[in-house]
Order: C-alpha cells, then sequence, then structure tokens
C-alpha cells in the first residue's frame, strides 16, 4: 500500500535521509573487510577462521531484516530505523573491548545489526512513492549499498591516520552513526501509511500474518535471485581484499582500492538498474544481470596453472593466470550487473506484495544476505582446502546458472499459462496469403 497524496519535497526528503543512512549502515556492516585482517594478523587465524569473522555482521543483518521489516510495516520506519542504528553503535564501541576470537564473534554479531537497515529502508521509502515509480525510488535507496566502496577506501587510509590501531577506526565508525541516527529522525517524519494508520486507529497487522505471503514459491525464487546479486556482492566486497593479498601479493592499501573499485558500481548503478527496471521491466534486467554474470565469472574461475614446454636451452617454466587489469575489469563489469540486478528483484516486491513489502522485502533481503554469510566462509574453506583462489568464482558460477535456468523456465511455464496457444506445437501455421 502507498500514499500518492504526498508531495515531492516530502518523497526527496524520506529518500535522501533513508539512503545517506543506509551508506552509513553499509559501512559500518563490512567494516571487517579492512580491520579483520588486521585481527586475522593479530590473533594468528586460517582464512577459515578470517571467512567466518568477516561474515559473521552478514549472519545478524541477514536474520535481522525478517523481524525489522515486519516491525517497520508495524510501527513504521522512522523509529525502527533510529533505534537500530543507535543499537549497531553501541556494539560497534564495544567490539573495541574484546580481545578473543570468540568474543569477537559474539561483537561481530552486534554489529551485523547495521545489515538489518535494508528491510528497513525499502519498506519506508516504497510508502512514500506511487508503484510506476518505486523501481526508481528504490534503486536510487539501493546506491547506499557504496559504503563498502567508501569502506573499502577510505578504512585503510583512516587506519593509517590512527596509527594502525583499528579500534580507532571502528570508534570513529560508531560516533558517526549514532550521529546519523540523530539526524534521521529529526529530519525525517512517519510515512504517509503508517501515519493513516495511526490517526484512523487501524489495528497493526499481526506477525503471523505478515508472514502469510512466505507461503509463495515466488517469494523464494525471489530470494535465490538476492542471494546472488545481494549476498555474493556482500561477500565479495568482504573477500577481494584478503583475495589481492594472498592471490596477486598486494599491499592491503592497494587490495582495499582495486575492491572498492569493484564495490563501488555494484552500488551507485542501482538506481539506474531501478530506472531501466520501471521502463523496460525488471525481467529484462535479471536476464541481462544473470547472462553477463555467468559469463564474468566463468572466465574469472580459470585457476593459475604452472605450464613447462620445452626450450632451445631447456625446459621453460611459466605461470598462466588472470593478469590483474583484465581481472580488476571483470570485477567492475561484474559489480555493475549485480547493481542492476538488486534493483531488479526489489522492483518486484512492491508490485506482487503491496501489503507485505516489509515481510516479503525482509525475508528476501535475509536469503540474500545469508548469502553474504555464507559464501565468504565458503570461498575460506575451499581456499584452505584445495589451495585455489579461484574457487571461489567456480562456486558463483554454479549459483547464477541454477538461478538464471530456474527463472527461465518459471517465465516459460508462465507464458504458457497466460497464452494457452503457446503449449501447442512449435510449428505455427501457415497463414492464409503467405503460402506459396
Amino acid at each position: 500500500m502507498t500514499n500518492t497524496t504526498t508531495t515531492v519535497g516530502q518523497q526527496r526528503r524520506a529518500l535522501t535521509a533513508s539512503t545517506l543512512s543506509f551508506t552509513v549502515c553499509f559501512a559500518v556492516w563490512t567494516i571487517f573487510s579492512i580491520i579483520g585482517i588486521k585481527i586475522k594478523a593479530q590473533l594468528g587465524l586460517t582464512d577459515t577462521q578470517f571467512g567466518i569473522l568477516v561474515a559473521t555482521p552478514v549472519l545478524t543483518g541477514s536474520l535481522s531484516r525478517l523481524f525489522l521489516g515486519i516491525w517497520t510495516d508495524q510501527y513504521g520506519g522512522r523509529l525502527v530505523y533510529t533505534l537500530q542504528m543507535l543499537a549497531t553503535a553501541i556494539a560497534a564501541y564495544l567490539l573495541t573491548l574484546v580481545t578473543t576470537y570468540e568474543m569477537f564473534l559474539v561483537a561481530a554479531l552486534g554489529v551485523g545489526l547495521a545489515g538489518g537497515s535494508f528491510a528497513v529502508g525499502v519498506a519506508y521509502v516504497s510508502r512514500w512513492y506511487p508503484k510506476e515509480k518505486q523501481g526508481t525510488a528504490l534503486g536510487i535507496f539501493g546506491m547506499g549499498n557504496v559504503g563498502a566502496a567508501i569502506t573499502n577506501f577510505g578504512a585503510p587510509m583512516l587506519l593509517v591516520a590512527m596509527g594502525g590501531e583499528w579500534q580507532g577506526v571502528v570508534q570513529v565508525y560508531a560516533v558517526i552513526m549514532v550521529i546519523t541516527a540523530v539526524l534521521f529522525f529529526t529530519l525525517t517524519k512517519d510515512d504517509p501509511v503508517h501515519k493513516s494508520h495511526k490517526k484512523e486507529g487501524i489495528a497493526h497487522p499481526s506477525f503471523v500474518d505478515q508472514l502469510e505471503p512466505l507461503k509463495n514459491l515466488q517469494v523464494w525464487r525471489f530470494s535465490l535471485y538476492y542471494f546472488f546479486v545481494f549476498g555474493a556482492y556482500v561477500a565479495l566486497a568482504l573477500w577481494l581484499p584478503r583475495y589481492y593479498v594472498g592471490a596477486y601479493g598486494l599491499e592491503l592499501g592497494t587490495a582495499g582500492m582495486l575492491a572498492a573499485a569493484y564495490a563501488l558500481p555494484g552500488s551507485i548503478f542501482r538506481a539506474l538498474g531501478g530506472w531501466l527496471s520501471d521502463k523496460v521491466g525488471a525481467r529484462t534486467v535479471m536476464y541481462w544481470t544473470f547472462i553477463a554474470s555467468v559469463a564474468c565469472t566463468f572466465v574469472m574461475s580459470y585457476p593459475a596453472t604452472d605450464y613447462t614446454v620445452a626450450g632451445i636451452n631447456g625446459p621453460i617454466a611459466f605461470n598462466l593466470t588472470i593478469p590483474l587489469e583484465i581481472f580488476v575489469t571483470l570485477t567492475i563489469v561484474l559489480g555493475f550487473f549485480m547493481s542492476l540486478g538488486k534493483a531488479a528483484v526489489y522492483k518486484h516486491i512492491p508490485v506482487y506484495y503491496p501489503d507485505h513489502v516489509g515481510s516479503v522485502g525482509g525475508m528476501v533481503g535475509l536469503i540474500g544476505g545469508l548469502g553474504g554469510f555464507f559464501l565468504p566462509i565458503a570461498f575460506g574453506v575451499m581456499n584452505d582446502m584445495i589451495g585455489v583462489w579461484t574457487s571461489c568464482f567456480m562456486l558463483l558460477t554454479i549459483i547464477i546458472s541454477i538461478a538464471l535456468t530456474w527463472m527461465h523456465f518459471t517465465i516459460q511455464r508462465a507464458e504458457k499459462l497466460r497464452v494457452p496457444e503457446l503449449r501447442g506445437p512449435r510449428n505455427l501455421p501457415e497463414l492464409e496469403g503467405l503460402r506459396g
């Protein structure tokens, strides 16, 4: 349900405040991509332990999306968003006080609340816009993913400014989060639907009622799409700094900047994805996303191989691997199409489930976010077990292929139900006047 009587000024204020807040939340959510490398060295962690550490905040951010989305439907995004940011700031500060790996994991769970902001923002923003403009609005809001690029690019610089002390970086992030929460609550208003419900005395839908749409297989299909376009995006934003350091032997600062080169287009073009979804259709954008992504990850899956060939003066050994320039270019292309896909997935939700944007958006975000939790762990485990850095892209190729296949056959089936003639013979009958 949306309210079309709001003014353009009110819509822009809600969208701007929500997007800036989401940017800060996303920057905090992915902070372990940088400080995690310092912690890894401090505690002597394996790649598997490192993968678990950087993925732990993503777990909380994913699981919290469902109930935060439902609470937004019940109590309004303005209140829920503010409380969520304040709770995250407290958890971030407490992170600086722990010293053992186990306590780092516990603290990381609290920091992960930052990721739950997405479900809140989607429900809040969508209620300010009519259906035909929601794709663009949600695409702009989703640009807050640029927070990952800000962290990958800016956190290493802040780390240097702090004399290499990661605790100072986290404390700065916590203060910024508190300021953002206060500004958001001060500058925004209750969304028009929530305000109308309060005025008319309409009872909040129960928690169980909000879960009703989750019985639809369609919701889980959307969730698989988001598992890749968002979950894999987060996973790579967390993993790429470590990948560049380990696979290419780069310094952390350089690795962070190259990871930011991937994360940036994975964020800023989300608005374009929303606009394209409004203009040419979300389904078309999803086809573009999956086809381009499977091509990129397939090429990036090629493992480094040592070859020996006969030479005039004896055997010549050389290593065949993807040149760094080509690899970085592929990550940028991959991030771009992931950005389009993220907007396209969420274009579907207010169209199919206008009265359950919070719960359905929360569930899709939850499953998508779990990709950001499980994939870094899987990357670390595979790297420890088989020692092939590109194995992470092999896994992503399989996931994209499954999603593309499911989407394509579902669309074909739906078209045949809508147009019964398509269920007949492949060869259409010849038309009168065109024979001979």
